[in-house]
């Protein structure tokens, strides 16, 4: 065990010029924001979503991912009286329902390399047309970034790498952009994250050489209408950045009645993820909606044989929920 945290973690002081991938979520489809922040508010609910996420279950090191979020719409509520160019006075909303808002916070680990941040997000929203909705987000982020190193990792305790000022870590800030674009039938997102490609760092030298690459997402999902309460949703993400080849998931997800999801996707490089979703809607709490959601993430490829697989669980409520989608626009 010693031997392999050494080893990766010298393995990363050779890499640590080059590009930070960003975390990996099987079950973005339930949870867009984490990937787009233009996703912020725009189906009208306030909505609370924890993710736990751990790749390569008993293989020393791996990745884990824990998050919660929560985003929400200011929709329109109530009336205030204003006077016009012509000296009337007109009755305006107090909030015309464009403007979205949302945050998450979390914890990224992967063998001694820890990343904990923040991060908060700005959205609009406009009508193209009557059902469908042009949105756009922009997040500010910032992480404390540390590698997670102690003696007691290390055959040699006197190891000149492991000196304090390494182990403080820096914290470095950033920015996120996407646009969102949302219809009855299908949705269109793309998103870039790390805009600034840690150019800002607030610590220590010792990490002076660190930096990220940008990272795009662009994804689109349809809905099928089968028969009465079915429906097949095709969907496909592409994950980009400047340092690693495109990345795709393609997937296809049954719905039915709303209540029940379950799909399998395909992704690049080598893995099969199947993942279920359960949402209950309780009658006594006025339009509120539970979801719970589950993936396996199964690779192709030899790491498999050490590992019990990826497993990725979402648990979510949703406030002003109804069996109407779209409900917000009876609000605007």
């Amino acid at each position: 065990m010693k031997r392999l945290l050494y080893i990766l973690f010298f393995t990363f002081l050779g890499q640590m010029s080059f590009a930070q991938q960003l975390p990996l979520y099987s079950q973005y489809l339930y949870n867009k924001f984490l990937i787009n922040p233009a996703h912020a508010g725009s189906d009208g609910f306030t909505s609370f979503n924890l993710t736990v996420r751990e790749q390569w279950t008993s293989y020393p090191g791996s990745p884990k991912t824990y998050s919660f979020s929560y985003q929400t719409r200011f929709l329109k509520r109530g009336y205030r009286l204003q006077q016009n160019l012509f000296d009337q006075t007109v009755y305006r909303p107090k909030t015309l329902g464009k403007v979205g808002f949302g945050g998450y916070i979390f914890s990224d680990r992967h063998g001694l390399i820890a990343r904990t941040g923040f991060q908060t997000t700005y959205s609009y929203h406009l009508w193209v047309q009557d059902y469908t909705q042009l949105s756009f987000g922009l997040a500010l982020t910032g992480y404390h970034f540390i590698i997670t190193a102690d003696e007691s990792n290390f055959k040699d305790p006197d190891e000149p790498w492991l000196n304090d000022n390494l182990r403080r870590g820096i914290f470095v800030p950033d920015i996120d952009f996407g646009v969102y674009l949302l219809n009855h039938y299908y949705d269109v997102g793309f998103s870039a994250q790390q805009l600034l490609g840690a150019i800002a760092k607030i610590g220590d030298d010792a990490y002076q050489s660190f930096r990220v690459d940008r990272h795009y997402y662009l994804f689109g999902s349809y809905t099928f209408p089968v028969r009465i309460k079915t429906e097949l949703r095709p969907s496909v993400l592409l994950k980009m950045s400047e340092q690693i080849r495109p990345q795709a998931d393609l997937g296809l997800t049954y719905v039915y009645g709303q209540t029940v999801w379950t799909g399998v996707s395909y992704r690049t490089g080598g893995s099969l993820v199947a993942n279920i979703g359960v949402r209950y809607v309780n009658s006594r709490v006025y339009m509120t909606s539970f979801f719970v959601g589950y993936s396996y993430d199964f690779t192709l490829n030899e790491i498999q044989r050490a590992t019990h697989g990826t497993h990725e669980l979402t648990i979510a409520v949703k406030i002003g929920d109804s069996s109407k989608k779209f409900r917000w626009v009876d609000r605007m």
